[in-house]
């Protein structure tokens, strides 16, 4: 785990390719790496690197050059199938002066040039100047665990990095504001395409490539889930496939030569790789939980209970209201972008108690996107069923009198607010059933927030266009299946770099084993009744580790990462809501209609509806605009 930096200027451009640019975009990303630096300077070319030592520590420093000098290389992440790679090739005639898995990628690159990401199995952003061909060659892991930014400048030039301020520190990219990208952010938490809220800076996509050749710039795809044929096995024999297949990534993931723990929520997600970790290794795993003081936002109990029954070395966290919100300005300087989940600060909290004891953490991150773990799977498809049948049997008339008469139910009415999700109310297509109804502010709702000139010029915008250019790609059979594509292309984007940015932050490094790709290629595969059955979710997972897990995980309702906002914002810190969502200087920026802004303040204050998850959305972006784009100094956001 680590950061990669650099760029690339073509013959034509006059601007200088020299070691303070380079440091300083290098350099910025420090809590990427603070186990090594390294650079390399050629004619029209830099790479640069931050190193937080993790496989062969002591000879695996970056960039890394081919025996001849002509290919360097920086990479960040991990190659899970290093090992088997490393003997294989060394059994081929291939020399190694190293046993890290760096160096494994750059021979794969001398034997197959840009199929060498199809060899790998990881979690991996790599860049390689191939000085042969004068070509620069950008790649990103299959589901965008490690990231990759880059800004195409108008005189052809390249900078990238795996973090947007490293293109920023470059000084070449003034920060402005994408607004294009405001509508797609109000309503899925953050940009779920490649756009990012920075004027021209874009992110790679997962499982792509980018060449760069004299200033031209060439995108293509390496990868793509597929969900094929579904496999017919009986259900028993599927399932022990998949448990046989989860162990082996979670047992893929322990590779090490540092200390390493677990991310414990309590949720059946991170019990299971718990469970699997305990048959694998002979110590105590060392597992960090995290939570708040107030009740609803405490999960400790289930992550002591897993605890308990693997005797694993636990240690905690409650993390204080005040603590948390002055945090976030530092943590949206991390993030480059406003915090799209109040669930970030916890992550960063308990990274930074990891951090004190190990190196790498797994963590369960990409589950509910394959194994269908989300509650709006289940309702969406009952919501798609009944509008079919709803819009087939009953006149209009009818239908018209339903929805007036749900319309007369006050407002506060958690009857109405439930009815108004429903088919009963929504229209039976899948931007309204799926999209509108999971969003933070729905189409309706960003045509009320935003101001007349801003709706003049975003009013027109989709906000859904990534998401649903992703739902027409999928070749899923099912309804169901399409929406897993959906939300592995778009919103599992958002929590993977949340969880890489939150970890970086406290310089450890983060492993998903439920996004390894063979697991999930498989998963993709299984029935639908292996996900999804009747209301249990992620059946599969709950039928392979039965054996192994104590019944109050197996059986427990999904929680997420409950972080008690509303509460928060309707009393302790009320007055960040005033500072940062009603005040005249958030107001003056224009994107807002002032109005509407106070009515949702007021509303939130009042208890008649909790806007809770919206407020957050608001004050994070406010925070975002004074760091980034009016230069605020981090330190003087207070949030007191």
């Amino acid at each position: 785990m680590c950061g990669i930096s650099g760029l690339v200027r073509p013959r034509r451009s006059n601007a200088p390719v020299n070691r303070e640019i380079a440091e300083r975009m290098r350099d910025v990303m420090a809590h990427r790496g603070p186990d090594g630096v390294g650079l390399y300077l050629g004619e029209r070319v830099a790479l640069g690197h931050r190193r937080l030592a993790i496989v062969d520590v002591e000879h695996g420093a970056q960039p890394m050059a081919s025996d001849d000098g002509q290919i360097q290389l920086v990479f960040n992440g991990e190659i899970f199938n290093h090992p088997a790679l490393y003997t294989q090739l060394r059994s081929e005639g291939v020399p190694y002066h190293t046993r890290c898995d760096t160096e494994t990628i750059l021979r794969l690159y001398e034997r197959h040039g840009t199929a060498m990401p199809e060899y790998l199995r990881g979690m991996f952003a790599i860049a390689i100047w191939d000085d042969r061909t004068q070509e620069l060659f950008l790649v990103r892991d299959r589901f965008g665990v490690k990231p990759v930014y880059y800004a195409h400048l108008a005189d052809g030039s390249l900078l990238f990095g795996s973090e947007i301020k490293v293109i920023l520190a470059a000084g070449e990219l003034r920060a402005a504001f994408n607004e294009q990208a405001l509508p797609d952010m109000l309503a899925n938490h953050a940009p779920s395409g490649d756009e990012t809220l920075f004027a021209g800076i874009r992110r790679l996509p997962a499982g792509h490539t980018l060449t760069w050749r004299d200033g031209q710039v060439r995108i293509a795809k390496y990868w793509d889930l597929h969900f094929g044929a579904t496999d017919t096995r009986d259900d028993a024999t599927l399932i022990a496939d998949y448990k046989e297949r989860f162990i082996e990534a979670v047992r893929l993931r322990l590779m090490a030569d540092v200390p390493l723990g677990m991310f414990l929520s309590g949720g059946i997600d991170s019990a299971s790789i718990t469970a699997a970790m305990s048959t694998l290794v002979r110590e105590p795993i060392k597992t960090f939980s995290v939570a708040f003081a107030e009740r609803e936002a405490n999960e400790l109990h289930y992550a002591r209970l897993v605890a308990t029954r693997y005797a694993t070395d636990h240690h905690e966290v409650v993390v204080s209201p005040d603590e948390f919100w002055q945090a976030v300005p530092r943590l949206v300087w991390h993030e480059d972008e406003p915090m799209a989940h109040p669930s970030s600060v916890a992550l960063y909290f308990v990274s930074r108690l990891a951090a004190e004891r190990v190196k790498v953490v797994l963590t369960g991150e990409g589950s509910d996107e394959t194994l269908a773990g989300y509650n709006r799977y289940r309702v969406t498809i009952a919501n798609a069923m009944l509008g079919r049948h709803y819009e087939q049997w009953t006149p209009g008339v009818l239908r018209d009198g339903v929805r007036g008469l749900i319309g007369t139910l006050p407002a506060s009415s958690r009857l109405r607010q439930k009815l108004s999700r429903t088919a009963l109310v929504l229209p039976a297509d899948l931007t309204s059933l799926y999209f509108d109804n999971f969003a933070v502010f729905d189409r309706t709702a960003q045509r009320q927030l935003l101001s007349a000139d801003a709706r003049s010029r975003l009013g027109g915008i989709d906000p859904y266009a990534a998401a649903t250019k992703a739902l027409g790609a999928a070749d899923g059979h099912t309804l169901l299946d399409q929406l897993l594509y959906a939300d592995t292309k778009t919103y599992l984007h958002e929590l993977l770099m949340k969880q890489d940015q939150m970890s970086m932050a406290a310089s450890i490094e983060s492993r998903v084993p439920f996004l390894d790709h063979p697991l999930v290629e498989f998963a993709a595969r299984l029935p639908e009744r292996l996900k999804l059955r009747g209301w249990t979710t992620k059946y599969v997972l709950r039928e392979a580790m039965k054996d192994m897990l104590p019944p109050e995980i197996l059986s427990r309702k999904k929680m997420g990462f409950p972080v008690p906002i509303g509460p928060w914002l309707r009393g302790s810190h009320q007055h960040l809501v005033g500072e940062f969502v009603t005040s005249p200087r958030a107001l003056q920026r224009g994107w807002f209609d002032p109005n509407t802004v106070k009515q949702l303040a007021a509303a939130h204050a009042s208890g008649e509806r909790n806007q809770g998850q919206r407020l957050w959305a608001l004050i994070n972006f406010e925070i975002w605009q004074r760091i980034f784009l009016d230069g605020e100094p981090i330190d003087a956001i207070r949030m007191a």
